[in-house]
């Protein structure tokens, strides 16, 4: 039903063709329910895991190895040859299919965001049906069905109170309010009116704490508040991250310069060199695998794990895999309030006698704290303040319990829950304060009085004491007198002015204040609304629900690298302002302070300007916080969203990273994030943030080293193949491609991947959180890698070239100082002495990988004990596919003289010493 909370309950009646009375008749119920279908949220449909693992396949350097590997099969199919012919085949194709089921693995489990949407739903409620009260499944709640309502129901369906008796709901999940919302049947709200204040509204998915009531069935399903989030989650999107993007882009770019390249090679070689088509074909296959850097995708797999790992022991749990990088380039950090920034547990902060304000320390439920003076002395009790602190204890329901772990909880409303912490810090333990002043009788809370009154006996010989607690402008009107250390006098002007102020003063720094008063009765009196009147004025309790001790810290840190911090919160507007400038959230340029009534009345381009000045949104909706995602996104921001609640599900999703929380979150929104804080705690993102930018770094440093190699590959085959073969008996007699694709796919999947391996370990380098956030449209090959490939590549092209000719033309010469044996073609001697050389040229250059501004002679050579044990091993399977009989001639390899290595070691030096050059340069200039 639209709009239900702005009509009358006679109004809602008629429309749903209901009776307020006696409910729906169990026909009309049964009809409705064919009609509209069950009350539940449904599920969404789950991408089969065959076209999952089929889409891995949709990449244009996968396309391209596929290609080569058809290409290789044809070749082999054609020489007609044994299990070696098709060795290359093999292994191309476990290469693509490796990396399709790593990128299944990687995209993890699928969205259960809705099975815990319909878990929040009750299971059973009262209906009245045919004029009876009956237990049904949630399932079967029909629009017009009649609810009855308890203390601890749960809410099955959006309703408008028919009537209510102090009726009070926890709403926080939904909208973000701190402490239980007072229900009122008889209010009717504006049709604007949000969320939070539809006092005559109770929606799907909350609980009520307080009070019994009435309700009639507007919405139910999908209809629902909760029911539009789980349509909204369907809806949304998820977005490639800014490594997805560079990455796709970089596959692209590859894909296109290796067909590009390889038709010239292709050309060259059949019309100019005059090769045969096999062989040529067989150079392209070689260049085709060059190109791509098969080991990079499941590096980059490896290395994000390995972060998430790392993360997890410092309290963050990450669900995507590319979360923990995009976590890196984060510039804005929309956080939720209540359970985020503070601790959603109401804490009493300071007391008021009439005389001067009492601060009271500690925080949350714990009794840890006492009371001191303004100048931070402590506090010696008196008459006026243990007659506050004594009605606070008494004129209250809630109870403090602590659990077999050591931490403290609330029972009951949060509010009083403060107060009889208030208590306990004070030496009176609740229930034998109860015990020792005996509870008579009562006048609960109601939202029309808003007030609540106990009466006690045990405090005055022979009478009986009441204590009413409410709002302080109403409690103002109803005293008569006030009380002192000297007693009880009249309210004279000056000292009601005087606590008016106090309560104002309070009020602006959004502290939520109670007034407290008392009457003496006869023994044995009946309670009385008319006893709440002519009451002796004690004094006020101010509570708030405090910020974290860490997140200002961390918010400082956040700061420092960049990150703006945003709080976007359904609690009130001076509420939000307060812990924030408290936080220290607001600066100069980020002043502004929004409500969702405002946010209604702005157009989203508008919102675009405004959220780059905004830090506090206060009193929104689900959708104010997924608008005020999109806007920041819309200006190129790489934001965040951090929350707990189902009402920051959405936003959490449409978010480029969704943090939730771990204790106080609920299953929605830890199934809507991509990454969960364990320990609830604002300070453990910025671990995160650090941790992201230390994996971004690393990742750049092995994209830079693979491609450096991969470019050099491509220059070694394309240059020289464009040399022609000389007569035999010259010296480059035979000459042919300098590596053939096994060498390629060993040098790329196995001496590569160890050193990127080890680079992704590399600890971060100082001041990684002093620079600001990365734009989320940079490369990760920027210019000034693009200038270290190329002088990488060149290098690589140098030492390699230099290798194959020099050891070709001995071979041909008849030199033995290469090959010792005489049963090895000259081509095949060179081809090994290419192979050893970049090879050793990679693992020396790893080295220097190691950091993109300081030499490696800086950072220690040998610091990152998984970079000594990666080239140690690589060295270790060179050696062995060389000169191990049988496994070098998979490889095509020979076993080369000892002295070879003579000229191979200085030769493989130079990539490495022209690395540090680069550096040394590169840093003289700035």
């Amino acid at each position: 039903m639209d709009k239900a909370y702005s009509k009358s309950t006679e109004q809602i009646a008629e429309e749903l063709g209901t009776d307020l009375v006696n409910g729906l008749e169990q026909t009309e119920a049964s009809l409705r329910l064919a009609k509209n279908g069950p009350n539940s949220l449904g599920e969404e449909k789950k991408v089969p895991l065959w076209k999952r693992f089929l889409s891995q396949f949709a990449d244009a350097m996968v396309i391209i190895l596929i290609a080569a590997a058809a290409l290789s099969a044809y070749m082999a199919y054609k020489a007609e040859g044994g299990i070696e012919e098709w060795i290359d085949v093999i292994v191309i194709l476990a290469i693509v299919i490796l990396n399709a089921c790593l990128g299944v693995y990687q995209e993890g489990k699928a969205d259960q965001a809705l099975a815990a949407l319909k878990k929040m739903s009750s299971p059973q409620t009262k209906v009245v049906r045919d004029g009876k009260i009956v237990m049904t499944d949630s399932e079967n709640i029909v629009p017009g069905d009649i609810i009855a309502i308890d203390a601890g129901d749960a809410i099955s369906a959006d309703m408008r109170l028919i009537s209510s008796s102090s009726l009070k709901a926890e709403e926080s999940s939904l909208t973000g309010e701190s402490v239980p919302v007072d229900k009122d049947a008889n209010a009717i709200c504006p049709e604007d009116c949000g969320i939070g204040d539809r006092k005559n509204m109770l929606f799907m998915g909350t609980v009520v704490t307080y009070g019994r009531a009435r309700g009639v069935v507007t919405d139910t399903a999908r209809n629902t508040e909760l029911g539009k989030i789980a349509s909204k989650l369907t809806n949304i999107e998820d977005e490639q991250t800014p490594l997805q993007k560079s990455l796709t882009s970089l596959g692209k770019i590859l894909a296109v310069v290796c067909i590009f390249v390889c038709i010239i090679v292709l050309v060259v070689d059949i019309f100019i060199q005059k090769q045969a088509p096999a062989d040529a074909l067989m150079t392209a296959v070689s260049l085709a695998v060059a190109a791509i850097p098969e080991g990079l995708a499941a590096v980059v797999t490896i290395v994000l794990s390995i972060g998430m790992t790392t993360m997890a022991q410092n309290n963050a749990i990450v669900k995507r895999l590319l979360a923990v990088e995009t976590l890196g380039c984060v510039d804005v950090i929309c956080s939720d309030k209540t359970g985020t920034l503070t601790q959603n547990q109401m804490t009493v902060t300071v007391l008021y006698d009439g005389k001067e304000v009492i601060n009271v320390t500690g925080g949350g439920y714990a009794p840890e704290g006492e009371l001191q003076t303004a100048d931070g002395k402590a506090f010696k009790m008196n008459k006026v303040v243990e007659s506050l602190v004594r009605s606070a204890v008494l004129c209250n329901d809630a109870s403090i319990v602590k659990d077999d772990e050591g931490k403290y909880s609330c029972i009951g409303d949060p509010t009083e829950g403060s107060l009889t912490t208030l208590g306990m810090k004070c030496g009176l333990e609740r229930e034998a304060t109860m015990h020792k002043f005996n509870r008579e009788t009562e006048l609960p809370f109601d939202s029309d009085r808003k007030m609540m009154t106990t009466y006690h006996s045990g405090i005055v010989d022979g009478k009986w004491v009441s204590y009413t607690k409410g709002a302080p402008d109403i409690i103002f009107s109803r005293c008569t007198r006030y009380l002192d250390e000297d007693g009880e006098h009249d309210m004279t002007p000056e000292y009601l002015e005087n606590i008016k102020t106090q309560n104002h003063n309070f009020a602006i720094k959004a502290i939520r204040v109670l007034a407290f008063a008392y009457q003496i009765h006869s023994e044995g009196c009946k309670a009385d609304f008319a006893d709440e009147n002519d009451l002796v004025f004690i004094g006020l309790i101010g509570m708030i629900d405090p910020a974290r001790k860490e997140a200002k810290d961390a918010i400082a840190v956040c700061k420092d690298a960049g990150i703006r911090a945003v709080m976007i919160t359904g609690d009130f507007k001076d509420s939000a302002v307060a812990i924030a400038d408290n936080l220290e959230m607001r600066d100069e340029n980020h002043q502004g302070a929004l409500s969702g009534e405002e946010l209604d009345k702005i157009s989203d381009e508008d919102l675009r300007k405004v959220c780059e000045s905004t830090s506090v949104y206060a009193r929104v909706s689900p959708e104010h916080k997924v608008r005020i995602v999109t806007a920041l996104k819309a200006n190129d921001h790489i934001a965040s969203m951090t929350g707990d609640g189902v009402n920051d599900a959405m936003a959490l999703k449409s978010a480029d990273i969704g943090v939730a929380m771990g204790i106080t979150g609920t299953d929605v929104s830890k199934n809507s994030a991509d990454m969960i804080l364990m320990d609830d705690n604002f300070a453990t993102i910025v671990k995160a943030v650090e941790q992201g930018r230390i994996i971004y770094a690393n990742i750049r440093k092995f994209v830079g080293f693979l491609l450096s190699c991969n470019v050099g590959e491509i220059l070694v085959i394309f240059i020289l193949s464009l040399i022609k073969g000389g007569t035999e008996g010259s010296a480059f007699a035979g000459i042919a491609a300098p590596l053939t694709a096994i060498q390629l796919l060993w040098l790329n999947l196995v001496t590569d991947s160890f050193p990127a391996l080890a680079l992704g370990r590399e600890k971060g380098e100082p001041g990684i959180m002093k620079l600001p956030p990365r734009s989320k449209n940079e490369p990760i090959i920027n210019r000034s890698m693009m200038g270290h490939i190329g002088i990488q590549a060149m290098a690589i092209f140098l030492s390699v070239a230099t290798a194959f000719l020099v050891s070709l033309a001995s071979m041909n010469m008849g030199n033995t100082f290469f090959y010792a044996g005489s049963n090895a073609e000259p081509i095949n001697v060179a081809r090994t002495v290419a192979f050893a050389t970049l090879i050793c040229a990679e693992l020396f250059r790893a080295f220097a990988a190691r950091s993109e501004r300081l030499s490696v002679f800086k950072i220690g050579i040998f610091t990152n004990k998984m970079m000594n044990m990666a080239v140690g091993l690589s060295l270790i399977l060179l050696i062995a596919v060389i000169y191990i009989p049988g496994v070098n001639a998979i490889f095509d390899n020979v076993a080369l003289n000892p002295l070879a290595w003579i000229v191979i070691l200085p030769l493989a030096l130079i990539p490495f010493a022209s690395s540090e050059l680069f550096k040394i340069i590169k840093n003289a200039k700035k």
